[in-house]
């Protein structure tokens, strides 16, 4: 079992209000911050406002600039690697004909004049078959990543292992770790492809946006007022889990009704045990070794009841300061 995290530290999007910094200072985090904005892609080195915010004490990791290296250097990595995507996207695609075809029938089934006595199992039933097709996608997702790591053993290809153990030497100089938004599932791949997560130890993280996302248990896509689209959240994949039970929901000011209590109790059923958590503008909430939760400024709760409430963490203790030596 690999050491958690000293605090897990899940914020609002930082773009136009970052409160990043003021946050790191809470905790107590000195030294140099690794950041990966991967998951900006081919943009990933412009992260020029995001260091000096920091203080100019950032070192950025460069996962995407690196995958492409490695997929250049290792040609049948990178032809192996393109199989399992093509294989990730229809198998995405076929998961979402079913999800729409139960979020159908649980529409359908709220919206018959019928007794309450005879809808209410009804509904319950449509409930688990559509709980019952996520936990089939994430399997499928699980299936065919340990297909391809059986296959080609990326940990132990030469031009990974040269690439991550650059990686250790630069996170062994930092106290911490930033990881930003962008696109999800191209963040999420390059975080797996190369296993950051083992060189976490026990820094502290930080995390918004599709970053957030990517360490949580479960990535879940959501808009309910996408520019196309029928606006079902989807599953895309289980993520590093480095806070487990909970579901990350950025930016619920664009993609979230909140007032539409149906749409917003069904979330929350749809999830639990899973805790839907929305981080607004300005939000965040801590966790302390990945699973004590702390404080939470902002962080709205999704219920089942349809209203979305001030997160209150279960437990209410002092933020701990981060160990000032290296981790």
């Amino acid at each position: 079992m690999r050491p958690q995290p000293h605090a897990v530290v899940l914020l609002g999007a930082q773009r136009f209000e970052p409160t990043l910094a003021d946050t790191v200072a809470e905790v107590g985090v000195t030294g140099d911050i690794a950041v990966i904005t991967a998951g900006w892609q081919e943009r990933e080195s412009e992260d020029e406002e995001l260091a000096a915010h920091l203080g100019d004490r950032t070192v950025n990791l460069e996962l995407h600039k690196r995958a492409d290296r490695v997929f250049k250097s290792d040609p049948e990595l990178a032809e192996t690697h393109r199989k399992r995507q093509e294989r990730m996207r229809d198998h995405q695609d076929l998961y979402r004909v079913r999800l729409e075809a139960a979020l159908e029938a649980i529409e359908r089934i709220a919206d018959r004049k019928v007794l309450d006595e005879v809808r209410k199992p009804a509904l319950s039933a449509a409930m688990l078959a559509l709980r019952e097709i996520d936990q089939w996608h994430l399997a499928q997702c699980a299936s065919i990543r340990a297909d391809f790591n059986k296959s080609v053993r990326p940990l132990e290809r030469k031009a990974v292992m040269r690439e991550r153990a650059e990686l250790a030497s630069l996170v062994g100089r930092c106290n911490a770790i930033a990881i930003a938004g962008g696109h999800v599932a191209t963040l999420l791949n390059r975080l797996e492809l190369f296993h950051v997560a083992e060189f976490i130890g026990h820094r502290a993280v930080f995390a918004w946006s599709a970053g957030a996302m990517a360490i949580s248990q479960h990535v879940v896509l959501f808009h309910d007022d996408p520019p196309q689209g029928a606006g079902a959240a989807e599953v895309l994949d289980a993520g590093l889990g480095l806070v487990p039970g909970v579901v990350v929901l950025p930016q619920p000011e664009r993609r979230l009704h909140l007032s539409d209590r149906a749409r917003v109790g069904l979330m929350a059923k749809r999830f639990a045990p899973a805790t839907c958590l929305a981080f607004p503008a300005r939000s965040h909430a801590a966790w302390h070794h990945g699973h004590q939760a702390l404080g939470s400024v902002g962080v709205l709760e999704l219920t089942p009841e349809g209203k979305a409430i001030p997160y209150e963490p279960p437990m209410h203790t002092p933020m701990p300061a981060s160990p000032r030596g290296r981790a």
